[in-house]
């Protein structure tokens, strides 16, 4: 395959954005990075379980003391938290009707609280996936969504997801209700695996989005005719010596190593960050700007939470104190 300038910044904006968020656990106040495109807009984690809403999702949705560990609440409260990804919107429902769970939940009423909320002018989906109304002949793409997920779990979709094999066959299963394309049904995929309910590698399967189908026309000028897939897999598993090749120095999130999903995650923001470092690449989407520009908040990032089966030490990782590697990395732009 041939590469462009572009896929060498790939790995620099990986090694330099997960440097950040190791710095802001020590240090609330920043800079962190003497990068002026990362200091000026908004970029996600190198590692999709380490961002905000993910954080949230596994810490407070799924895996919080008082929650319960059954598939069929697990996989409610996932759900139902990713259809509008935002944890407004979700603890706006809880302050209106408490611990939601499937046992107890009356869903008009959820939704007539969405209802009202909408009323207000008040946001209740992110933006940071194209969500369009599945076809269950409601008014509201909401009410829609709600009538999604109540004939998910009426399917006892849990109980067959709890019985897949792999990764692929949950995606399988959640691609086959309407109003969820390949991607987003890969993404509640990935969701749904970070809580107790599943336990497959993430490193077998992955599906490309339309942002990594940008970056990666970006990275290449020639791919040997290997699917958008097929690249993301041989990034992950060639991370180490791609980095080492550049100088960079890269520990991985507490140890881990990036997998598909982060690897396909840095695609979608190389094809972001290149706009403003690279603006005479240009990709299949043919974008010129970045939208989202960067607000600081001036807290410490709070203990970072992942699920508990991959093992990674927080509380003795020497990249979470100040004389960490990371605080000492160049910036190779």
């Amino acid at each position: 395959m041939k590469t462009t300038v572009v896929y060498d910044s790939y790995w620099s904006f990986a090694a330099e954005r997960l440097s950040m968020f190791y710095r802001r656990l020590t240090d609330p106040l920043g800079p962190w990075t003497d990068d002026p495109i990362l200091r000026a807009f908004r970029f996600t984690n190198a590692y999709r379980a380490a961002d905000r809403v993910s954080q949230y999702l596994i810490s407070e949705v799924q895996y919080r003391a008082d929650r319960s560990q059954t598939p069929r609440e697990v996989f409610f409260r996932t759900i139902l938290f990713k259809i509008f990804n935002k944890i407004e919107t979700w603890e706006a429902l809880e302050r209106a009707h408490g611990p939601l769970t499937w046992d107890s939940v009356d869903l008009n009423k959820v939704d007539q609280t969405l209802t009202e909320l909408h009323a207000k002018g008040r946001r209740i989906y992110s933006g940071a996936y194209i969500m369009p109304a599945p076809a269950f002949g409601k008014t509201r793409k909401h009410s829609n969504h709600i009538a999604l997920l109540a004939t998910m779990m009426t399917d006892r979709l849990p109980d067959r997801l709890r019985q897949a094999p792999d990764l692929k066959t949950v995606y399988e299963s959640i691609l086959r209700y309407p109003g969820l394309g390949r991607f987003l049904a890969f993404q509640y995929a990935i969701d749904l695996n970070y809580s107790s309910m599943l336990d497959f590698d993430e490193d077998n399967f992955v599906i490309a989005g339309p942002g990594a189908l940008d970056g990666i026309s970006k990275c290449f000028r020639n791919t040997d005719g290997r699917s958008a897939e097929a690249i993301i897999h041989w990034v992950a598993e060639n991370q180490t010596e791609e980095f080492a090749k550049r100088g960079l120095v890269f520990t991985g999130l507490f140890g881990r190593a990036l997998q598909p999903i982060d690897c396909q995650n840095l695609f979608c923001e190389i094809s972001k960050y290149s706009r403003v470092a690279h603006p005479d690449v240009r990709g299949v989407a043919d974008r010129t700007r970045i939208k989202q520009t960067y607000r600081p908040l001036s807290a410490a990032l709070a203990r970072p939470s992942f699920p508990p089966r991959w093992g990674l030490s927080i509380e003795d990782n020497a990249a979470v104190r100040p004389e960490s590697a990371f605080a000492r990395q160049l910036v190779l732009i």
